[in-house]
Parts: C-alpha cells; structure tokens; sequence
C-alpha cells in the first residue's frame, strides 16, 4: 500500500512538471507574439476632425505647446495654397492667441524636408500644425525623412503635434488617403500607434470604409472623428471635445462582437484599452466556456480583501514561505509613480522576515533584466501590493517575469496580495479599467494572472457595497466563480480549498446553482470557515 502511494504521488509530481514546463514555455511564446506598449503615444497630439477647430482644441494645443512662449510651425503642405500668397490665412487662427511665434512651413520636396535649416526650425518648435487640404501631400512630402524624425523628438522632449482633417488623418501609420469612400490607404506618420484616423466622419458618411481599412488591419483600432471635434491625446488618455462625436470601430472576428462605439464630447477613452480589445479578439475567446477548475495544486495563495492587514496573516505569509529566512519579494507596481522602494518592508520586517526585495520596475526592459529575473527565479514568496490591478498588467502580462511568478506556487511557495493584489490573482480581472474603478467589467482588462484559475476576484467588498457588481459579472460569466472579499480579510487557498481568515467574511456566488427569487445569490462565510471551491458548497466544520 505504501509503495503503491508513493509510485502515484511521483506520477502526479512528472505529470505536473511537464504540465508546469509546457506552460512556461508557452507563455514565454506568447510574450514575443502579443506583448503590447501601453504607454500610448510618445507625447501630447491634438487629432481635429474638419470644419471649425473646437476653441477647447485650440487652447489645449497651444497650452500644451507653451502658452504665451510657444513656437509654432504651421505645416501648409496639404492644403493648394501652400507656398502661395494665399496660405497667409492659416496665420490669423494663432496670432490672435497671444502666443511666442507662429512660422509657416511648406517643403515643396522630400529633398527639402531632410534640408538643416527646416530641422533647424523644427528643433527650436514646441508645436507643430498640419493644416487640413490633400493627405497624400503631406504622405509624400515627410514621413520617412528627417522631418518626421524630429517629430518624434519634439513629443519626447514634451512638444505638442496636432492637426485637423488631413492634418489628423495623417498622424496614424495606416493613413487613409483620398476624399471618397473608397477603402484607400498608405503610410502616415505613426504618432498615435495602433489606430486609423478617418475625418469629416458622420458629416461624410465614411463608416463603410474605415471598417474595411480596419478589418484589413485587424491589430488596429479605427477612429473616426466629426467636424467639429477633436481628439486630444495626452500618450495613453484621450478626451473628446467640441460639437460632434468620436467613433471608435473595432475589427470584429467572432459574431457577437461589438462593431464600434460612440464616444461623445468630454468622453475620456484610454487608447491602451481599445489596442488591448483589438489584439484579443484574435485570440482564444476569454472567458472560455468550459473553465479549469479553481484548484492551486502546489503551493498556497492568500487573497487579501484590502484595508487593514492582520499581523497573523502576515505571520502565516512568511511561514508559507518557508520561515523568516525565505525571500520574500514585494511588487508595489500598482500604485502611481513614483513606487516607493521600500513597500511592504516593514509589514513583512514586522512579521519576523529577514530578506525582502521590493521590486519597482514596471518598463518592459527593466522588469526583464536580469536582476529582476533573478530575483523572482530565487522567491518563496511574492506579494503583490495594493493600488490599481491594470498597472500590474501593463508591467508583467507577455514578459519573462510573468511565468516566474506561477513557477513560485509551482514549486510550493505562496503567491499573495492585497486589495488590486488580490484581484490580479483571479481568472478574470474584476475592475480594472485604467479610467476609473467603478466598472467591474473593463474590456481590454478582463485577463487576470490565473492563480486561481475559473475566479473573479473582488475586494473592498462590503465596506464599498460591490454585492450587485459581482452579481452583474456572474450573470455575464456564469461559468466563474465570483469572490468578494471584505476588508482585512484574507481567502488563503491550498488545493481546492478556500479557507477563510481575518476580521471579515467572504462571499462566494455560483451561477451553477439557480438563484431564488428575493434571496441573496451568495454564500457568505465568516472567519474560520472554508469553502470547496471546486464543489462550489461550504466545508462542514468538523464536530
């Protein structure tokens, strides 16, 4: 009998080894294949739709560009009167603003638009203007010479690019060009990555073909913009003003999907999440129908609700990893900048730890240095903080550090975190839209890191009143299991098991089960208690 148990327990140790290995190995494919920069554009752009510039574009862009110091290059190249008497016009808009400097620009040739003395000025600009007329102008006139090279420098050093009608249109690499419907399109400036710009969108009826531009690029997200409006871009966060509307259009490859969305004035759109919604939809379809059961077959996590943090549960972190001298390492990457170096040190210090690494890095080369990796590759324990769960996503999701993390419970060490730490530790990601926390349900944010596979996670849960929330979740997602967990209360989870420890209670939805009208669609358990989370039902206390 001894000998037959042990033989089983080895058959089940390789077959986890090898199903661990292929994980990581194909997590580590997937990072070279669909990592994505969240940082959005290098800089601040203004993308203006046609017609009469919104006044709150017009402030923005030379607010941005300077105020009363700002030196601007306006680029006349599209429209016919460029390099005419007539194109004295497209000074008056900006004079009568107050500002340092207004020049005209108008290269007549590739050959000029490499010349020293247009860099020259260009250098010197803390904004430029690409006034509206014929796209292909400014196409073939700039991008790929050394003025669009200063482009670039001018974001980075905190400039401002902004433009309307053409002069927007072209401020995406896939640029559409020609003033009819017809899908045409060639290569624009690359500011504002991941997108198609289309102008004079509602007023021209041009639905039809940014769709068929965008199902050409389906890694791209279309935007078309209305006569007066305009898009402001501040690298990752857009806010729509003026008269009309911003329409966002998706490329769609399963049925069911949304097609676009509406965005109307003083919208905030964050640009990261709609690149995300446009790379998944070409992968697997997420949540998948048939979930993997929420079992964590080696090693132990602790899900902590947010709020105060019992010292026990700090003490029983350290033990799970293996006692005072494990390592411990702490990831505060998702509060705001600047993280400080020193988070959670003291908490775990408290507890009796004695080697603790608190890693801040949250830019791709730097959360893959070799430091990082190293330190990951020798933790027992990993903890990661409280503050916004989409951060934690930019940083590690398709990198090498995020395999290392479940290589940690792999080898039995323990993976915990607080508040948006315990979220990230759910299947499905609840609440983390990078505009607000309010939405349970962020499309382009919906994947969490999978410690516990087949969950939602949600915390703050009853102190913020987040009940019909989850509830809105499962309803959607019935295959999930819904998780809300109270402040200063942890869920550590070994197995299949959740027990339940703390100040508070968790509360466990199931939509497996039929809900009873006017009954509360959830099982709450106290401290003490614990639930199968396979079965889906409370564990019966021992007598």
């Amino acid at each position: 009998m001894i000998v037959t148990e042990s033989r089983n327990l080895k058959i089940r140790f390789i077959h986890f080894l090898l199903l661990t290995l292929l994980v990581l190995a194909g997590q580590q494919l997937l990072a070279d294949d669909h990592y994505l920069d969240p940082a959005g554009a290098k800089g601040r752009l203004v993308l203006a739709g046609g017609g009469k510039i919104p006044t709150e574009a017009q402030a923005q862009f030379v607010q941005w560009a300077g105020g009363d110091k700002a030196q601007l290059l306006v680029v006349t190249t599209a429209s016919t009167d460029a390099g005419t008497d007539g194109q004295a016009r497209f000074v008056a808009p900006w004079k009568s603003l107050d500002i340092g400097s207004v020049t005209l620009v108008h290269a007549r040739s590739r050959a000029e638009a490499d010349e020293d003395a247009l860099i020259r000025q260009l250098e010197k600009a803390t904004g430029v203007w690409f006034v509206g007329g014929d796209q292909q102008r400014i196409i073939d006139t700039y991008v790929g010479t050394a003025f669009e090279q200063q482009l670039d420098k001018l974001l980075e050093r905190g400039g401002v690019v902004g433009g309307t009608s053409a002069g927007a249109a072209i401020q995406s690499r896939i640029a559409i060009v020609g003033g009819s419907r017809r899908a045409l399109w060639d290569t624009g400036l690359d500011l504002l990555p991941g997108t198609i710009i289309d102008q004079h969108f509602s007023e021209r009826d041009r639905m039809g073909r940014l769709q068929q531009v965008t199902r050409k690029h389906e890694s791209r997200i279309g935007l078309g913009i209305d006569e007066q409006t305009a898009l402001l871009v501040d690298r990752r966060f857009m806010k729509v003003v003026g008269d009309g509307k911003v329409t966002a259009v998706f490329p769609v490859s399963r049925r069911g999907q949304e097609e676009a969305k509406i965005y109307a004035a003083d919208s905030m759109i964050d640009l990261t999440s709609l690149r995300r919604i446009a790379r998944d939809r070409v992968l697997k379809t997420f949540p998948p129908a048939k979930i993997v059961p929420p079992v964590v077959e080696t090693g132990t996590l602790m899900i902590v609700g947010g709020g105060r943090m019992p010292m026990e549960l700090v003490k029983e972190f350290i033990a799970a990893a293996g006692g005072e001298d494990a390592h411990i390492v702490v990831l505060p990457t998702s509060m705001p900048d600047p993280l400080p170096a020193d988070y959670g040190k003291r908490m775990f210090e408290a507890g009796g730890a004695k080697n603790i690494t608190v890693l801040t890095q949250r830019i791709r080369s730097d959360v893959e240095s070799q430091a990082v990796l190293e330190a990951l590759k020798t933790a027992d324990g990993i903890w990661f903080g409280g503050g916004r769960q989409w951060r934690f996503v930019d940083a590690y999701e398709y990198t090498k550090a995020y395999p290392l993390f479940h290589a940690v419970l792999a080898r039995g060490g323990i993976v915990g975190g607080s508040s948006a730490g315990a979220s990230i530790q759910g299947d499905y990601l609840a609440r983390a839209n990078p505009l607000g926390n309010r939405d349970i349900m962020a499309p382009g944010y919906e994947r969490g890191f999978g410690f516990l596979p087949g969950s939602a996670i949600d915390q703050h849960f009853k102190q913020r009143n987040r009940f019909k929330d989850m509830t809105s979740l499962v309803n959607r997602y019935p295959q999930l299991l819904g998780i809300g967990i109270d402040e200063g209360t942890a869920l550590v989870v070994q197995g299949g098991v959740g027990a339940v420890k703390g100040d508070g209670a968790v509360h466990f939805y199931d939509r497996r089960r039929p809900v009873v009208e006017g009954e509360k669609d959830y099982i709450t358990l106290k401290s003490g208690r614990s639930f199968d989370l396979v079965l889906r039902r409370p564990v019966e206390k021992e007598e």
